[in-house]
């Protein structure tokens, strides 16, 4: 058992993480970040969901560029393939449910 105070939790670096569970081969991860962080596409599928500060997430569709601003509380599918970065307002604080080993 665990319990995890997401607003309390830092990081040393940009996008540190904390591992929350393993659920065969899917993993969930508490990061903490102030910076953006790469364009990327994921080799599997992925959930963001933003637990505390505001994220400005981009991503590619059909060739064409898009950002949405994500609240306390929103998240962010994205399927195989889709290209996309993160660019945190202030800090952040994010959990990722992805693939384990996934870029």
């Amino acid at each position: 058992m665990k319990i995890i105070r997401s607003k309390e939790f830092t990081a040393t670096r940009a996008w540190g993480a904390i591992d929350i569970a393993n659920m065969n081969g899917i993993t969930t991860r508490l990061h903490w970040t102030d910076q953006p962080y790469q364009w990327h596409i994921n080799d599997g599928q992925e959930v963001f969901a933003v637990l505390d500060g505001r994220v400005e997430m981009r991503y590619r569709e059909a060739g064409e560029e898009r950002a949405v601003v994500l609240e306390v509380g929103d998240l962010f599918y994205a399927s195989v393939g889709t290209e996309h970065v993160a660019h945190p307002i202030g800090e952040a604080r994010i959990l990722v449910i992805e693939a384990a080993g996934s870029v």
